[in-house]
């Protein structure tokens, strides 16, 4: 099943605070794995819950399932990611 990827605005300046290498390891990873199983990765609790992460190094990509699609909310590392609203 092919799920399709749609990237929320913020994600653009999430992504400009990257290296050119981080951000091209994290892309590659939504275009190759996350877009083929999307699922398998864990369902986040509290303020984030019902959303999932994927964990890319240090680096997590915030997602929500929204039937074939894969919109992608926030981009950051672990140790700021979770600070704040999405």
């Amino acid at each position: 099943m092919a799920y399709n990827i749609i990237y929320k605005k913020s994600v653009h300046r999430d992504l400009k605070k990257l290296s050119k290498p981080e951000t091209k390891r994290i892309l590659d990873l939504i275009e190759k794995e996350l877009i083929n199983q999307p699922k398998s990765n864990p369902v986040l609790k509290g303020q984030f819950a019902g959303l999932r992460k994927c964990r890319v190094g240090d680096y997590r990509v915030i997602y929500a399932l929204l039937g074939l699609d894969i919109l992608i909310l926030r981009i950051g590392n672990r140790k700021d990611v979770y600070k704040g609203e999405i």
